[in-house]
């Protein structure tokens, strides 16, 4: 065992241990991070907009503030995009970090000196969980990448401003900095397509031993080493163990990225957001990721199935249960209040309270009633997938309301690099899967109203070429699992 090893084995002891100091004192725990916020911001124009002074409890805050998302907030956030100090959050932010929005056209979310250190310590602390876990130390002497966005910075009325993974990557450890790949200048090409080949040309001959990035875009990384190689990736890199991802669900890519691989690897799942850092997976042997109670974030939880119900209650952390579908709303140091950022989760765990990212508030079908979420059509196509050779590359499902013939029915499009023996089978196994687990869509299978799912073909790199054309291609890109409407099908046909 190498002296790196052994100190990160000691240094996982001691932050496993403080992580079960807050985990099993979740509400007080909360409670202190409420009590800090509502404390730091009282002189804020946002807290004397909202009377933080005499806000003394949860049900005070409620009153309030507001649940918003970003198009709510924005007319404070515009004031901070200007440099006025002390709007959100007491001074200026240290960065924003730029995202796309949908109808807001570019959004700008505040990083502070408060929040940012909980994004790095997050993703160490992930690691470092593995390691106390497992035993398994000896990476940390193996070459390590994170296929990220660019870290070049623009700036705005004296704030810099970037992608997230780019800004995070000035914050790297001094001694994780020689093991890190790829290099600073390589990282910095805003082509994805040209920087994932440089990746590919950098990496090829070193000993890498974790990856890290969304699953779509390091199975791109993946293929172009398989084929410069003419092997599996496992083979190339003899010491990679650990895949870390963030962003998707892994499941509907496993059995493809062993197949690149030519074997199984270790995963940790992290839940990263510009708004925050609020989970990580804490254990290999549990499923779900443990919700970070202690990193400046208070949160708020509400039913997803009431969510546009005019005053739907809001929970606390005490208040969940096990099981129910969420709309997480948070409030931060960073200056995001009541805030809605759009995804949903169900808790796996009370104690400790781990979650499962189930799909996005905004990201549904429910042309009739059906109500299904993000979480059950990647169930539906693992279970369809399993004991078979089935390997999907990316996948969307969509509404079909006026079919030329026939009952109307949702379409599965597919990009398979194995495709299935018997379409049909396959097909009938993602149905049956889909009605067990939502009653809406089966009571409306049952009663006439839809048929059956329907599965296209999309051609290979179709999801690429789609993302490319919309200018999306790469870095903390996703493509959306559900859409309402036929926006994203139409264009993959």
């Amino acid at each position: 065992m190498s002296i790196k090893a052994f100190l990160a084995k000691q240094f996982a002891k001691i932050i496993y241990n403080k992580t079960q100091k807050w985990a099993n004192n979740p509400i007080e725990t909360q409670e202190k991070v409420f009590k800090s916020l509502i404390q730091e911001a009282s002189l804020t124009q946002f807290g004397k907009d909202h009377n933080f002074h005499q806000i003394k409890s949860f049900s005070d805050f409620a009153k309030n503030v507001p649940v918003r998302d970003y198009e709510g907030l924005k007319p404070y956030v515009d004031k901070v995009v200007k440099g006025q100090e002390n709007v959100l959050w007491k001074g200026k932010p240290l960065y924003f970090a730029k995202t796309s929005g949908t109808t807001s056209g570019a959004k700008y979310i505040p990083l502070t000196k408060e929040s940012m250190p909980f994004h790095v310590e997050a993703a160490r602390n992930a690691i470092l969980h593995y390691i106390h876990e497992t035993g398994k130390a000896d990476f940390v002497s193996g070459k390590m990448i994170f296929l990220q966005g660019s870290p070049v910075m623009e700036e705005k009325n004296g704030i810099q401003f970037g992608r997230l993974s780019g800004i995070v990557a000035h914050f790297v450890p001094k001694y994780l900095q020689q093991n890190r790949m790829p290099s600073w200048e390589t990282n910095c090409i805003e082509d994805w397509e040209t920087k994932v080949n440089a990746i590919v040309e950098e990496t090829f001959d070193k000993n890498m031993a974790v990856i890290s990035g969304i699953p779509s875009w390091v199975q791109m990384y993946f293929e172009k080493l398989k084929q410069k190689g003419g092997k599996p990736v496992g083979e190339i890199f003899k010491n990679f163990n650990l895949f870390i991802y963030g962003g998707v669900n892994f499941e509907p890519y496993r059995a493809k990225f062993e197949n690149l691989i030519g074997r199984k690897v270790d995963s940790i799942e992290l839940f990263p957001a510009s708004e925050g850092f609020f989970a990580y997976q804490d254990s290999q042997r549990e499923k779900g990721m443990l919700l970070l109670l202690n990193s400046g974030i208070f949160y708020e939880f509400i039913k997803a199935d009431e969510f546009f119900n005019e005053n739907a209650r809001r929970y606390t952390i005490g208040e969940v249960q096990l099981g129910i579908n969420y709309v997480l709303i948070i409030s931060t140091n960073a200056g995001l209040w009541g805030y809605n950022i759009g995804d949903t989760v169900q808790f796996t765990s009370l104690k400790p309270y781990r979650v499962i990212v189930s799909g996005r508030i905004k990201h549904y079908i429910s042309a009739f009633g059906e109500h299904v979420i993000g979480k059950e059509v990647e169930e539906a196509l693992k279970e369809a997938m399993e004991n078979t050779t089935v390997r999907v590359n990316e996948f969307t499902v969509a509404p079909q309301i006026a079919p030329k013939d026939g009952l109307p029915y949702h379409e599965w499009f597919i990009e398979f690099e194995n495709e299935p023996e018997n379409m049909e089978d396959f097909i009938l196994k993602i149905d049956s899967a889909m009605r067990k687990q939502n009653i809406y869509y089966d009571d409306l299978i049952v009663g006439n109203v839809l048929r059956k799912l329907v599965v296209t073909k999309v051609s290979q790199d179709g999801f690429q070429n789609y993302m490319k054309s919309i200018g999306k291609l790469g870095g903390q890109n996703k493509i959306a699992r559900l859409s309402n409407d036929r926006s994203i099908a139409d264009k993959l046909v």
